[in-house]
């Protein structure tokens, strides 16, 4: 029987948790126990907390690392899984050595698209 080999055209594969933006509302719900004002709250906190962090990790002092674990912590109260994962992936690099450059601009960009949505959620409200 001769062997049969298709060229098939590369697709990536659907994330496995849905990507509606940088919040999972559903995990912010359940920390706040569904009280909107506290979402509010908690929302208008983390973008003042994201917003000092940054400002201090782009200046990459000797304690770079422990400003971006206590960054990642800070987001995973209120569901911030975009900016978890690109402070995550900065630590990594910083415990490596290895070039942090696009993990740093990573963690930018997801702090200003979290404080872009966290700003957009609060002028609603």
């Amino acid at each position: 029987m001769p062997l049969h080999l298709e060229r098939v055209q590369w697709m990536p594969s659907p994330p496995l948790v849905p990507d509606d933006g940088p919040f999972d509302f559903d995990h912010l719900k359940r920390m706040t126990m569904g009280d909107a004002s506290l979402e509010r709250e908690v929302l208008a906190m983390f973008a003042a907390q994201a917003s000092e962090l940054i400002e201090k990790i782009v200046k990459m002092p000797d304690n770079v690392d422990r400003l971006a674990h206590k960054l990642r912590g800070s987001a995973e109260a209120v569901g911030a899984f975009r900016v978890i994962d690109a402070a995550e992936w900065l630590e990594n690099c910083l415990r490596d050595n290895s070039d942090n450059t696009e993990a740093l601009m990573s963690l930018t960009d997801a702090v200003l698209e979290a404080r872009e949505e966290i700003d957009g959620l609060l002028k609603r409200s």
